[in-house]
Parts: structure tokens; sequence; C-alpha cells
């Protein structure tokens, strides 16, 4: 392979990088500052030309000890497909060296832009790739094909069309200890100046007013889908509601043939679907308006939540009714049972249960326990004073502190019998919720052992997860995203690096936050800062042209998974925003408004026209009764085209356009109109 040098005050790193069949490139070396250098490969083809793959291979000059890409390639058949492409870029570095490639994302543009949709699918895909077993840091291009839930995987037959074809990357170094801490701030902030910032500006993902956005979301759920979502029944003469789990496009009341089933009839506060939490939204919306009607439902889901059995102040996480199956015109159907047939259960997205099933046999899972307590907590101090709630969360807070382990962590799983812990992440970053929730209680009682918990949980975070980057929590492993299930403690080899979930980095940002607020001690603040930046690196910069909604500020999931504009970014939005507030960071609170904005882009309605053109083109059926469906994310599959790929076909309104508007209105009490129209 051919090769050049880049040189540095203190260090020369060396690129090595293929011709396209014998056609050597022109290369523009620029130097935009000390650190920072601009490398383009130009080929100007006379013919069309088939090559397996092209690539350029940055090799530093010095041994890492830390690595990081934005999805995993665990061998060199594996690559990083443009697809993930939301703030793309790689790094390694040792204790004061940071070296960085980040793809130039107007060249990538330019190569697609001008392009029919046939043409894009003929041309090769750009990719990047991280070796840290050969300390290789690569860009590329070739074809690839989706493996797994989600991995990309190299195959043979890129065609290279005639003209003038370009590669280019940025080259980042730095010998800085402080940046060494947190290489991840410098990307963001050259991928916010350079890209995301004049998108937001310009009013992307979507104008700041999401009232008609958030009315859509109650109209759809509690009117022109009602029959189908809201669920309304009683348990021990106590009258309750909550709208459903999950439905799907086929409950549409333009659809005209027998609807069909996606899962079982239930309702969760869990921590992805947490009806308790929805409710709040609609609560804060129901003052607001004068509407009896929306305030009386979120009261009733209300009471479900405090419906829920505390064992030893542990409670579940789901109510749920079987299904039966019914004949309709001589065809197999299955159809829930009545409510009166309730049962108890838990999420089923866990290690000990096949997916998708066994609710009532899943173990008790601390997490949801402690977001379902958290956001009674912020019930009671925000909305009205029921005592129930704050006695409901206490008693659970003493069972929770007493099974702390001598290191500080809480338990990811116990045994619905015996209450033990089960073995499988005992000592994982999803203790971090546990920590907000004991502190909100200290704030609200003034009790000092929920501090007291807190505090050593997160010192044990600090020193134990964080540095390495462990974020392994329940949705990294088992969810729909389950390869990797095998290395639960164990670092991917050829990447340096674990399987992370983005969830977890979100709960542990907002837990140092709370501890830094609680205690005014700067680590908490600074280390905050640190796992906020590897969260917001998850968060999309740009706008690719390949992409067919509009993407700034959205999230992904994690690093083998294909989201955009995942339904997380909801509530990772207001944390955003109070970092950028603390630290009067304005790309901060540019970030955290995108995420609240890019909640809603999913949503089927006028406000969204290129979102509701996919839509059409994906479910056919659709018209105005069905404005505020919202699917929970966009391109989950690993690709996207012009005619509907990549939108989903089922709506979850705890995890979709329910959980968005509790956002705004949450975000709108908060701040202010003025701040969320302004900023």
């Amino acid at each position: 392979m051919p090769n050049l040098s880049i040189k540095y005050q203190d260090s020369s790193i060396a690129i090595d990088f293929d011709q396209i069949s014998d056609v050597i490139p022109d290369i523009r070396k620029i130097n935009i500052t000390d650190h920072l250098q601009h490398v383009v490969f130009s080929f100007n083809l006379d013919n069309s030309i088939v090559q397996d793959d092209w690539r350029a291979v940055v090799m530093p000059s010095f041994q890492p000890i830390f690595h990081w890409a934005p999805h995993l390639t665990p061998t060199d058949k594996h690559v990083i497909d443009q697809h993930v492409f939301r703030s793309p870029a790689i790094f390694v570095s040792d204790r004061t060296r940071v070296l960085i490639l980040i793809p130039d994302l107007d060249i990538l543009s330019d190569f697609y832009k001008t392009l029919e949709n046939a043409d894009i699918k003929k041309k090769p895909r750009w990719y990047l790739d991280l070796d840290a077993s050969n300390n290789n840091m690569i860009i590329g291009m070739c074809y690839n094909r989706v493996k797994e839930h989600v991995l990309f995987v190299k195959r043979n037959g890129a065609q290279f069309p005639p003209g003038k074809i370009q590669v280019g990357f940025y080259i980042m170094y730095y010998d800085d200890k402080k940046i060494a801490a947190n290489p991840w701030r410098s990307i963001l902030e050259f991928l916010w100046l350079r890209w995301g910032q004049k998108l937001y500006e310009q009013g992307q993902p979507l104008l700041p007013d999401l009232t008609e956005h958030v009315e859509l979301s109650y109209k759809w759920a509690f009117t022109n889908w009602k029959e189908h979502v809201w669920q309304e029944f009683s348990i021990n003469r106590k009258k309750v509601g909550a709208p459903v789990f999950i439905v799907n496009s086929t409950q549409s009341p333009n659809y005209n043939k027998p609807y069909l089933m996606r899962e079982a009839r239930s309702i969760w506060n869990q921590a992805w679907f947490s009806s308790l939490r929805s409710a709040a939204g609609l609560y804060r919306f129901a003052k607001r308006t004068g509407n009896q009607d929306y305030l009386e439902k979120a009261l009733l889901t209300k009471e479900l939540a405090l419906s829920y059995p505390q064992k030893s102040g542990f409670f579940p996480s789901v109510i749920g009714t079987d299904t039966e199956s019914v004949q309709i015109d001589g065809k197999k159907f299955y159809r829930p049972k009545a409510w009166t047939e309730f049962y108890w259960g838990n999420s089923n997205r866990n290690p000990f249960t096949e997916f998708g099933k066994g609710m009532r046999t899943s173990p008790l899972h601390v997490l949801d326990m402690s977001w379902t307590a958290l956001n009674m907590l912020r019930w009671y101090d925000e909305l009205e004073k029921d005592e129930r709630l704050l006695n409901y969360a206490k008693k659970y807070a003493d069972a929770l502190i007493k099974i702390q382990d001598d290191e500080g962590f809480f338990p990811a799983w116990l045994d619905l019998e015996s209450l033990k812990p089960m073995d499988v992440l005992d000592q994982s970053p999803e203790t971090s919720m546990s920590v907000t929730f004991l502190l909100k209680l200290f704030e609200l009682t003034n009790d000092e052992r929920y501090k007291d918990s807190a505090l050593i949980a997160m010192n044990s975070i600090m020193k134990q997860i964080i540095p390495e980057g462990r974020w392994e929590d329940f949705e990294t492993y088992w969810s729909c995203s389950r390869f990797g299930s095998d290395h639960v403690g164990e670092k991917f080899e050829r990447n340096n690096m674990y399987k992370q979930c983005n969830f977890s980095m979100f709960w542990t940002a907002e837990a140092l936050l709370e501890c830094y607020r609680k205690t005014k001690e700067k680590p908490f603040l600074i280390t905050g800062q640190r796992v906020l930046d590897e969260m917001l690196m998850t968060q999309a910069s740009w706008q690719p042209p390949y992409l067919h909604i509009n993407t700034l500020g959205g999230f992904g999931v994690m690093n083998a998974d294909g989201e955009w504009n995942d339904a997380r970014q909801s509530l990772f939005a207001e944390v955003i925003v109070r970092y950028g507030l603390e630290l009067q960071c304005k790309e901060y609170v540019q970030r955290g408004l995108a995420a609240l904005r890019a909640s809603f882009v999913l949503m089927y309605c006028p406000q969204n026209p290129k979102t509701k053109v996919q839509w059409e083109k994906a479910i056919d059926f659709f018209n105005e009764r069905d404005y505020g469906f919202t699917n929970e994310g966009y391109g989950h599959g690993g690709r996207a085209d012009p005619n509907g790929l990549g939108m989903g076909d089922f709506n979850i309104y705890d995890w979709g356009n329910g959980s968005a508007s509790e956002a705004f209105n949450r975000m709108l009490d908060h701040f202010g109109l003025d701040f969320l129209l302004e900023n």
C-alpha cells in the first residue's frame, strides 16, 4: 500500500492507503491548526471499476490503552457502516495522548446528494473500523450487508463509478492530559460547530413550538385510537386506567380487516415504558388547559401505579392479561382476555425469560422499581402532595438500601420468591438510577441514610464502571439486540470495547449531576460531563442525505443496533439542558432542545411533511384519524430508503408520543415557553 505521513510537533502518524485498481489518488493535506489536519483522497476514474474494498489505515505512533468507536466490529469482516454515522468518529488514547479520526461529512454528503436512489444502491458505502489488536484506525468504502441485530459485514463486488470519487477525513491529535480525560468533548464541539449548530439555527429538526404535536398525541390516544389504547378497569373496587403498552398499525380505525396483536395486552411501569411518567405529562397539560377528561385519566394512571402490590417493599412493573385464540371469518386471531383476569408481572427483557414471553414469572428488576419510585417522588414534589406516593417510595427505599452490596452496588434482578440477587449484572451502571432516586428521597425527607447510600454507590460507579466504558444494562444484551450476550462483563478483543448502551450513560450522567447538586463537590460535575459527552456521541450532529426524515438531535441506542431518533431522546433532553445551564455551555442547551424536538419527528402528522411521506409509503391506509401515531425509532434494522424502509408499524405510547409529550410539558413547566422557543 502507498503511504503518507502527518507530522505534529511531537509525533508523526503514518497513513497507508489503497489504490482503486491501478489509479493512485491525488492527496490534499491541509494543516488547519496545530492539532487538526484535513486529508482528502481524490480519484478520477475513466471507467467503472469493481473492487471489493478501498481503505486508508491510520497507525498511531503510540500504544493506546483506551479505544472508542460508535459500533462494534468484532472481526476484520465487520465494518461501521455509514448508516450509524450519528456523530461519527473513532479515537485511541493513553493517559495524555489522543488521536481522533472524523469523516468529512460534506464530502460524504456530496457523494450522495445528486444521485437517484437506484444509483445510490450501486455506490460503495463509507465505513469506519477500529482494530485495537493491530493498532489501526480505518476509513473506507465497500459494499456490506446487515448481520445479527445489528452489525455490518463486508460483501464483495463494490462498484466504483466513473468520474471523480473523493474520501475525506479530519485527524485530531493532542498531547494533553485534560483532553485525554474526556476526548469526546473535542469531537462533539467540532461536529456541532461545523454541522449541527447551523442546522439547528435553521430550524432543524423541527421548529421549537411543539404544542400541536402534543395535542395530536393526546387526541390520537384518547379519541381517535381510544378503543385500543385507553384501558380502564377496577382493582379491588378502585377504578384505575392507563394507555396500553403497544398497538400496531392494523389497530387503526382505518383498517378494515381484523387487527393483529404484536404482544399481549399489558401496562408497564418500567425503565422504558413508564405509564406513570407519561401520566405526569398528561396531568401538566390538563392543568394548563383545564381539560378535566385528561386530568381524570392522569389520576387514574397514578392510582394504578399505587395499586402495584409491595412485598417487603419491592413491587412488580407490569400488569397484564393473557390472550386467547378466536376464529374470525374462519381464520385464527389472538385477542386479550378481560381485565378481570389480570396478573402482576415484570418486564420480560432479561436474561432469565424467553424474549417476549413469561412476564408472570420474570424476576423483579431493581432498575424498574427505582425509576417508578423516582417518578412517584417527582409527582409528589411537583404535581400534588399525595402522601401515598411518598410513603410507597419510602417503603421501597428502606428495602433497597438493605440489598446494597459491600462495594456500594445495587443488584439488577431479584428472585420473585426469595428476593435474593440473581447474579447477573449485580454490579452494573443500572445502580445509577437508584442513586438518583435515593438523592431525591433525601431531598424530600432529609434522611441522611438515603444520601449516604447514594454517594457510596456513585463512588463505586466512578471507580469501576466509567473509566473503562462498561455500559452494560438490561437493554445492552436482552432487548432486540441480543448479540454479545455471551460477552457480559467481557470486552470484544478486536475493539477493546464492551458492548455498550447509552441508557446507562444517561442514568449515570443524571445521577452525577444530582450528586454534585447535593454536595457541590466538583469531581461529580467533571465526571458527569465526561459521561454526558460519551452519551452525546450517540446523538445525531448532522443530517445525512441518505436518510429520509429529519435526524438532527435524535439518538441511537448502542454500539450494535441501527436506530435513529429513538424515543429515549425525550428522557435525555432535560438532563442535557441542565448540564448546559450548569456549565454555561450553549452547545449543550442546543443539543438538549434538539433532542426534545427530535422526539416528535417520527409522528405522523402534517406538521412533519418529510415523515408523513414516509409513513404513507410504508402504510397505505393512514389518514387524518391516525395523526399522532409515532414509532419508537427509525432505520432500526440498519437500512432506510425513500420508499418507507426504516419506518416501523407499531406505537408504544409510553415510548413515543406519550413520553415525548411528557418531556415537552415538563420542560415547559421547568424552563418556560420563552426558553424553549428562543434558545
